[in-house]
């Protein structure tokens, strides 16, 4: 017999993984945009153009990661 707490406690891991993963995501576009780590050290990308391609996929990702989460609560 299932817990009546078990539906609740997969909506709160899930919860919990979604926001982990708006935060990774965050935190790696912002580091490609800047002059992080992630900006100087994808190899081959970040040698072109002086890391402009990696300064663009950087703001991909940011923008990628605001619309979803607008559209997830939106969808709320």
């Amino acid at each position: 017999m299932a817990k009546k707490g078990g539906a609740s406690g997969v909506s709160l891991v899930r919860l919990v993984a979604w926001i982990t993963g708006v935060i990774v995501s965050l935190a790696v576009g912002f580091a490609m945009i800047g002059e992080g780590a992630l900006n100087q050290g994808i190899p081959w990308l970040s040698e072109i153009g002086g890391g402009v391609i990696v300064t663009i996929a950087g703001w991909i990702v940011v923008v990628s990661t605001v619309l979803s989460v607008i559209l997830a609560l939106l969808d709320r």
